[in-house]
C-alpha cells in the first residue's frame, strides 16, 4: 500500500495536470485553438511533446517486461526512428505544412478523393482506439500492484484524470503536459535503475557481467525457454534482425506520413523550420530513452537473479505477465515518497500518449467526417461542442477495452501490440507514397488495393490461426504482415494505374 508520503506525490502530480487542463480551457473558443493551439508553438516543445506521445506505457512496462523475459530483439525497430525522420522531414513534411491542414488525411482527398480520405481516417480511429485501450490496461497493472485497488477502479482511475484534463484544456494541454510527464516519466526510470545498481553488491559491473553472460543483452528470441540469438538473414518465416529494422523502418515511416498524431504536431507548429527540429528533437531524445527502459528491464533481471522472489520467477517462466515486473519491484523494494514518483512516472507515461491520442481521434472525427460530410454548414460552437463530445466517447471506449484486455490470458504484451498495429496499418504507407511521389493512381485503383489488402490481411489471419487447408496457407511471422500488407498494396494500386487507365489519360 502506498505511504502517506507516496500519496502526497501523486495527489501533488495530478493537480497539477488538472489545473493545467483547466487554465487552457480559457483559451478554447475556436477548433482551430483547441485543435491546433492556434500553430504558434516552437520546435523543442512540439519534439518534447512527441517524445511524450511515442514513449507510453508500452515504453515503461512493455520494454522492461519484454527485457526482463527475453533480450534485445524487439529493440532493433527502434534504430530506424532517425532514418524515418530524416525521410519525412524532407519529403513529407511540406505535403502537410501548406495551407492550412489540419489531419493527415486531408492530402488523401486532394490527392485521390474523398473515399480515401474517409479510408484513411476510419483506420486511424480504430486503430488508435486498440492502441490507448492497451495503454490504459498497462497503467491499470501499476495501479493494482502498488496500491491494491480493484483492477475496475485501476482502470477509472487511470483513464479518467486523462480524459478530464484532455477534454477540458484540448492542444495546449496536451502538449504542455506531455512535456512534463516525459520529464517526469525519464525521472521514475532513473530512480528505478539507481536503486537497482545500489542494491546490487556488485554495482553496475555486476550487472553488465551477468547479463553478457547470461546472453541478456544479446539480439535473441525466446523459444522453447531458452534465448536464441538471431542472424541477420531476410526471412518471412523466423524474426532475424535485418527483417526487424526492416519492420521498424516501415513502421516508423507510416507514423511519420499518416498518423495523425504526429502530422497534428507538424501542423501546430509556427513554422516548417521549428516542425523539423522537432522530428529531429524525438529522435535524438526518443531512441535513447527506449534503450533505457530496454536496459533497465536487464537490470531487473540481474536483480531478481542477486535476489530471488518466487513471483519474479513466475514472470520469467511466463505463469505471470512480464508487464508486471516493475510494478512489482516498485512496490516491494523501493522505499517511500519514491514509489509516489515512480507510480506518477507511469502515470505519466501512459497519459502523454493517451491525451494526444483522444484530441487526435477528435480532431479527425470532426474535420475529416463530421463537419466534411454528415454537417458542413454549422457553427464553430457547435463543432468544438461535438468534439468535447466525441472524446468523451472515445474515453468511455477507451476504458470498455482496458477491461476486455484486464481479463485476457496472454503473458507479454509486447508482441501483441506490434501485430494489431500492423494489421490495422491497412497499407497506408503505400498510399502516401504513391501520392507523394507520383501522379498515377486514383481512388479506383487504391480502392482495389485496400480491397487486396484487406483479403491479404483476413488470409494471414485465417492462416496464424490454422483455419485454413494447409496447402491454403501461409505460415510467415505475423511481425510481417504490416511490411507486406503495403507491399500488396502498392503492387495492386500501383500496378493497376499502368492498365487501367483514368478517364483523362484513357482519350
Amino acid at each position: 500500500m502506498l505511504g502517506t508520503l507516496d500519496i502526497i506525490v501523486l495527489v501533488a502530480y495530478l493537480a497539477a495536470l488538472f489545473a493545467m487542463g483547466f487554465s487552457f480551457a480559457r483559451k478554447n473558443t475556436s477548433t482551430e485553438e483547441y485543435f491546433l493551439g492556434g500553430r504558434r508553438f516552437s520546435g523543442w516543445v512540439i519534439g518534447l511533446s512527441l517524445v511524450g506521445t511515442s514513449i507510453s506505457s508500452v515504453t515503461f512496462l512493455a520494454y522492461p517486461g519484454d527485457a526482463f523475459r527475453t533480450a534485445w530483439l524487439r529493440f532493433l525497430p527502434n534504430l530506424m526512428l532517425p532514418v524515418a525522420v530524416v525521410v519525412a522531414a524532407y519529403f513529407f513534411l511540406p505535403f502537410f505544412r501548406r495551407g492550412n491542414t489540419t489531419t493527415a488525411y486531408e492530402f488523401l482527398e486532394e490527392r485521390f478523393g474523398p473515399s480515401i480520405r474517409v479510408y484513411g481516417a476510419a483506420t486511424f480511429i480504430v486503430g488508435q482506439i486498440v492502441r490507448v485501450s492497451l495503454i490504459l490496461y498497462l497503467i491499470s497493472l501499476v495501479l493494482q500492484e502498488v496500491t491494491g485497488l480493484d483492477a475496475v477502479w485501476c482502470v477509472v482511475i487511470g483513464g479518467g484524470v486523462v480524459a478530464v484534463y484532455t477534454i477540458v484544456g484540448g492542444i495546449d494541454a496536451v502538449i504542455w503536459t506531455d512535456v512534463i510527464q516525459t520529464i517526469v516519466l525519464l525521472l521514475g526510470g532513473i530512480v528505478c535503475f539507481f536503486v537497482i545498481v545500489n542494491a546490487l553488491p556488485g554495482g553496475i559491473e555486476q550487472l553488465i557481467g551477468v547479463a553478457v553472460a547470461d546472453g541478456k543483452l544479446a539480439f535473441s528470441e525466446l523459444r522453447d525457454g531458452s534465448l536464441h540469438e538471431v542472424g541477420w538473414n531476410l526471412s518471412l518465416f523466423d524474426k532475424t534482425a535485418t527483417m526487424m529494422l526492416l519492420v521498424g523502418l516501415v513502421m516508423f515511416l507510416t507514423e511519420y506520413s499518416s498518423n495523425q498524431n504526429t502530422v497534428q504536431r507538424f501542423c501546430a507548429s509556427k513554422s516548417d523550420a521549428d516542425a523539423r527540429q522537432a522530428m529531429f528533437i524525438c529522435a535524438l531524445v526518443s531512441v535513447p530513452t527506449w534503450a533505457f527502459f530496454m536496459f533497465l528491464g536487464t537490470a531487473l533481471y540481474v536483480f531478481f537473479q542477486v535476489f530471488p522472489t518466487a513471483a519474479a520467477e513466475e514472470m520469467l517462466q511466463g505463469a505471470r505477465k512480464a508487464e508486471e515486473i516493475l510494478p512489482y519491484f516498485v512496490a516491494h523494494h523501493l522505499p517511500g515518497g519514491l514509489v509516489g514518483l515512480v507510480i506518477a512516472a507511469a502515470l505519466a507515461a501512459a497519459m502523454s500518449s493517451l491525451d494526444s491520442s483522444i484530441n487526435a481521434i477528435s480532431t479527425v472525427s470532426i474535420h475529416d467526417v463530421y463537419r466534411r460530410f454528415a454537417r458542413v454548414e454549422r457553427s464553430d460552437r457547435h463543432y468544438l461542442r461535438v468534439a468535447r463530445i466525441i472524446a468523451v466517447v472515445v474515453s468511455l471506449v477507451m476504458g470498455g477495452g482496458a477491461l476486455l484486455l484486464l481479463a485476457t490470458e496472454t503473458k507479454t504484451l509486447q508482441d501483441t501490440a506490434t501485430i494489431v498495429l500492423s494489421l490495422l496499418a491497412g497499407g497506408l504507407l503505400s498510399i502516401y507514397l504513391i501520392g507523394f511521389f507520383s501522379t498515377r493512381g486514383d481512388a479506383r485503383h487504391i480502392l482495389c488495393g485496400i480491397a487486396g489488402t484487406m483479403l491479404f490481411t483476413a488470409w494471414t489471419i485465417l492462416s496464424a490461426r490454422a483455419l485454413l487447408p494447409e496447402t491454403l496457407s501461409f505460415p510467415f511471422d505475423l511481425y510481417y504482415a504490416g511490411f507486406l500488407g503495403n507491399v500488396v498494396m502498392f503492387l495492386v494500386a500501383f500496378g493497376l494505374s499502368f492498365f487501367w487507365l483514368s478517364p483523362a489519360k484513357g482519350k
